[in-house]
C-alpha cells in the first residue's frame, strides 16, 4: 500500500462476499465436498476478515485473542468463547486487537449454511419449529452465552462428517443453540411473535409504518385513535407485541438509523440528530447512549475499527 492510499476515503459499505472468492487457500472447503453446510476454520490477520455481508448464515466461535466484534450497528467486545450467530446479509467483522507478532494459527472456526434447505424441511417438519424462531432472531445477530466449550466440539464434529452424518451433527448443533435461553440479540430492534394472526397482521403494519416515518412526529395518541383503542389500551398492546413502550421502541429505531448514518455517511452528529427525528442534541445524545453504551462520537470512532487495520 502506498502513502497516497492510505489518504484515500474507505469504502463505508460492506462488502458482499461472492461464492468465487471462497478459495481453499484461505481456510474453506472446497465446493465439490460440501452440500448447503460449510466449515471453515481460519486464523488472524486474514483477508478473510473484513466488514462484509453474504446471502448465508454464519455461525461463528471465536477461539483465541480478545478485540471489538461489528455486527450490524452493534459494537461489542469478544474473547475467546465468543459464539455468535449472524443471518443473511448482516454485515460483520471481528477486529483482534491483541495479536502476536506472528499472528495466529486458528481464530475462528465458522460454518455458513443457507437459508432455503432448512426453511423447505420446516414445512414439512415440525420439530424444526424452534430452529426457524432462532433463524429470526438471526436477523439481528445473536450472541450465544455459556456455549463455549459444546461448540468447538459441535463444530469439529460437523467439520468431521460427511453426508447424512455431517447433516445430524449440525442438526445437534441448531438443536443447543435453539434450547439456549442465555443470548442477547445485537442488531436493531426485536419483534416477538404473537399468537393470533389478526393482531399479528396489526403489529407488522404498525411497526412498519414507524419504521418507515420514524423522523416524523409520532404519537401513541394518534396511533391509539386509528386503531381505535384507548391509550392505556394501545400502550399494553404495543408493549406485548414488541416488548418495548412506544417511546422506547420509537428511540430505539431512531438511534438505530443514527447509528448507520454515523457509520456510513461524514454527517455532523447535531445534522444526524434532527435528520433521524429528535428535537434536541441533548436528548439524542442521552438516547443514543442508553440504546448503544456509547456517545455518537465515540460510536463513529469505535465503528471506524470495523474493517481492521490497514495493511
Amino acid at each position: 500500500m502506498t502513502a497516497r492510499d492510505l489518504h484515500l476515503p474507505r469504502q463505508r459499505q460492506p462488502e458482499l462476499e461472492h461464492d468465487y472468492a471462497r478459495s481453499p487457500s484461505l481456510g474453506y472447503e472446497a465446493a465439490d465436498d460440501t452440500g448447503f453446510i460449510t466449515c471453515l476454520a481460519h486464523g488472524y490477520p486474514t483477508p478473510l476478515a473484513r466488514w462484509h455481508f453474504h446471502d448465508e448464515y454464519e455461525l461463528h466461535v471465536i477461539t483465541a485473542s480478545s478485540g471489538k466484534a461489528f455486527i450490524g450497528d452493534w459494537i461489542g467486545p469478544f474473547q475467546p468463547g465468543h459464539v455468535a450467530l449472524c443471518g443473511p446479509r448482516l454485515p460483520h467483522n471481528w477486529v483482534s486487537m491483541d495479536v502476536p507478532e506472528d499472528g495466529l494459527a486458528e481464530r475462528d472456526l465458522v460454518i455458513q449454511f443457507e437459508h432455503g434447505p432448512i426453511a423447505h424441511a420446516a414445512e414439512q417438519i415440525p420439530e424444526l419449529n424452534d430452529v426457524m424462531a432462532m433463524l429470526e432472531r438471526a436477523r439481528h445477530g445473536i450472541e450465544f452465552f455459556g456455549q463455549s466449550d459444546r461448540a468447538i466440539q459441535h463444530w469439529h464434529a460437523v467439520k468431521a462428517a460427511r453426508g447424512i452424518d455431517r447433516l445430524a451433527a449440525f442438526c445437534a448443533f441448531l438443536a443447543d443453540l435453539a434450547h439456549c435461553t442465555d443470548y442477547r440479540l445485537l442488531s436493531s430492534v426485536r419483534m416477538q411473535g404473537e399468537n393470533d394472526d389478526g393482531e399479528a397482521d396489526q403489529v407488522n403494519a404498525l411497526v412498519n409504518r414507524i419504521t418507515r416515518d420514524f423522523a416524523q412526529p409520532l404519537s401513541a395518541a394518534d396511533l391509539a385513535a386509528e386503531l381505535g383503542m384507548s391509550e392505556s389500551r394501545f400502550s399494553r398492546f404495543f408493549r406485548r407485541a414488541t416488548g418495548n413502550t412506544f417511546t422506547d421502541f420509537v428511540n430505539r429505531i431512531r438511534v438505530n438509523r443514527a447509528g448507520q448514518l454515523l457509520m456510513e455517511t461524514d454527517r455532523l452528529v447535531t445534522h444526524i440528530c434532527y435528520e433521524v427525528g429528535f428535537n434536541n442534541v441533548a436528548n439524542f445524545n442521552r438516547r443514543f447512549l442508553e440504546v448503544k453504551g456509547l456517545t455518537p462520537s465515540e460510536f463513529r470512532r469505535q465503528a471506524a475499527q470495523r474493517f481492521g487495520p490497514r495493511s
